[in-house]
C-alpha cells in the first residue's frame, strides 16, 4: 500500500528520523547560503560594477569549487565518517557566506564564493550517503526525495530573507545572515548517529577470523595486501579508481553525464531567473520590483520545486528509476521555451512552478540511483564525483547563459537550458534500473 511522507516518517525509527532531519537541514541550509548570491545579484552588479559576464563567472567559480568539494568531502566521509564530514561541510559554507558580506571587491567576493562552493559540494553526498545507509530498501527512495525537497525550502527561505533584508540593510546584511546554519552542527554532533553500515562494513576482528564482508569489493580488498595489514580500515585503501573500472565504469560515466546536462540546465536557468525577473525590460528582464520578484520566487519554490523533489521518490518507486528520469526531464525541456516567451506575471507564475517541479525533481533521483549503484566503501566518493563532478562540469552554465543573455537576451538564452534537459533524458538510456536493489 502506498504511503505518504507523514506515514513514512512515522514508520521510521528515532535514529532514522534524526539522520533524515540532519541531511535535510544541511541541504536546505546549503540552498539558503548558495542561492543568496543569485537573489542579490542585481544589487551586486550595480554596486560592484559587474557585467553579466563577470557575474556569471562568479557563479561558475562556485560551481567549479563544488565539484572539488564533492570529491574532498566524499573522501573524508568514506574515511572519517558521514556525520563528521557533514558537519565540516556545513561549517565551511556558513562561514564563507558571512565572508561574502565583507567583500569590497570582485576578487574578495570570488575567493569567498570559491571556498563556499567547497562546502556546498560536500554536503550533498555526505548527507545522501548517511540517509541511504540508514533507511531500509523499501523506504530509501522516498526518504532521499524528502532530503532533496528541502533544497526548495532553503531556496524559499533565502528569497524571504533576501528581499526584505536587502531593502532595509543592503546586500551585505543578506550574506551576514548566512552564518546562522553553523549552529545546526552543534545539534548534529550531539544527537545524530553515525551510519551503522559505514561503521560495520568490516570489523578488524572478523577479518582476522576469516569472516569477509558481504560486499564483493570489500571482500577482495580484505583478501589483498592492504596498507596497515589485515584488519586495517578498508575505506582507507579501497581506491577511488574502483568506480572507473568494470562493472562500475559505464554507470559512473552515464550518471555523471546525466547530472551534467541536468545541472547545466538548472544552474543556467535558476542563477539567472531572479535577475531576469527583476531587471528592467529594456535590459532583457521582466521589470518586477524586488518584492514582486521575491513573491514569484517563493511561490516557484513552494509550489514547484518542493513538490517536484518530494514526488520523485514516489514516482520512481511506481514507474522505476529510469522512466521517472525520462518523464521529468522531457517535461522540463518542453516547458522552458513556453516560460521564456511568457510576459504576464500570472503566466510566469504558473509556468515557472511547472518548470521548477519537473526541472528540479529529477535531482532526487541522482542520490537514489547513485546510492543503489555503488557499494558502501566508495559510495560517498562516487556520489561526490557523479553529482558534484557534474556541478563542476556545469560550472560554465551561469557564464554561458549570462554571455548569451548579453548578446541575444536572457529569454533566448534559456533555450539552451531546455536542450540540456533533453540531453539528460537521452542519457538515462545508459543507466541501469535499480528499483528494489539492496545496498552492498
Amino acid at each position: 500500500m502506498a504511503i505518504g511522507p507523514i506515514q513514512l516518517i512515522a514508520r521510521a525509527t528515532s535514529a532514522q528520523r534524526r539522520t533524515l532531519l540532519a541531511a535535510a537541514l544541511g541541504w536546505a541550509l546549503d540552498a539558503f547560503d548558495s542561492m543568496l548570491y543569485a537573489l542579490v545579484l542585481a544589487l551586486l552588479m550595480r554596486d560592484l560594477g559587474m557585467s553579466k559576464t563577470a557575474a556569471g563567472s562568479l557563479g561558475t567559480l562556485t560551481l567549479l569549487a563544488s565539484g572539488i568539494g564533492g570529491m574532498l568531502f566524499g573522501f573524508l566521509a568514506d574515511r572519517i565518517g558521514r556525520k563528521q564530514a557533514l558537519m565540516a561541510s556545513i561549517l565551511t559554507y556558513s562561514v564563507c557566506s558571512f565572508a561574502s558580506g565583507l567583500a569590497t571587491s570582485i576578487a574578495m567576493l570570488a575567493v569567498a564564493r570559491f571556498v563556499l562552493g567547497l562546502g556546498m559540494g560536500g554536503e550533498w553526498n555526505t548527507g545522501a550517503a548517511l540517509v541511504a545507509e540508514s533507511w531500509p530498501t523499501e523506504l530509501r527512495a522516498k526518504a532521499l526525495s524528502i532530503v532533496q525537497s528541502s533544497w526548495a525550502l532553503g531556496f524559499a527561505a533565502a528569497a524571504l530573507v533576501a528581499g526584505p533584508v536587502s531593502r532595509a540593510y543592503g546586500w551585505r546584511a543578506v550574506f551576514f545572515v548566512g552564518i546562522l546554519p553553523a549552529g545546526v552542527t552543534l545539534w548534529i554532533q550531539r544527537s545524530v548517529p553515525e551510519s551503522e553500515m559505514w561503521r560495520g562494513q568490516v570489523s578488524p576482528d572478523a577479518v582476522r577470523e576469516g569472516h569477509l564482508p558481504k560486499s564483493p569489493l570489500l571482500a577482495n580488498a580484505a583478501r589483498s595486501e592492504a596498507p596497515g595489514g589485515v584488519g586495517a580500515d578498508l575505506t582507507s585503501y579501497v581506491s577511488t579508481g574502483t568506480i572507473f573500472r568494470p562493472p562500475y565504469l559505464k554507470h559512473t560515466l552515464a550518471l555523471l553525464l546525466f547530472n551534467f546536462f541536468g545541472l547545466f540546465a538548472w544552474w543556467g536557468l535558476f542563477t539567472w531567473l531572479p535577475p531576469y525577473l527583476s531587471l528592467p525590460v529594456e535590459q532583457g528582464g521582466r521589470g518586477f520590483s524586488v518584492m514582486g520578484m521575491t513573491t514569484l520566487m517563493v511561490v516557484l519554490n513552494l509550489c514547484g520545486m518542493f513538490p517536484g523533489y518530494l514526488s520523485f521518490g514516489w514516482v520512481a518507486d511506481h514507474l522505476g528509476r529510469r522512466k521517472a528520469f525520462v518523464l521529468y526531464s522531457i517535461a522540463a525541456a518542453l516547458l522552458i521555451p513556453l516560460y521564456a516567451a511568457a510576459r504576464s506575471a500570472g503566466v510566469l507564475l504558473v509556468l515557472g512552478a511547472l518548470v521548477a517541479f519537473f526541472g528540479t525533481g529529477i535531482f532526487s533521483g541522482s542520490g537514489i540511483m547513485g546510492s543503489e549503484i555503488f557499494p558502501t566503501a566508495v559510495r560517498a566518493r562516487a556520489l561526490g564525483f557523479t553529482y558534484n563532478g557534474a556541478r563542476a562540469l556545469s560550472a560554465l552554465a551561469p557564464l554561458v547563459i549570462g554571455r548569451v543573455g548579453e548578446v541575444k537576451g536572457l529569454n533566448w538564452a534559456f533555450y539552451l537550458c531546455a536542450a540540456g534537459y533533453l540531453l539528460a533524458a537521452v542519457t538515462t538510456t545508459q543507466l541501469p534500473e535499480t528499483k528494489g536493489k539492496r545496498l552492498e
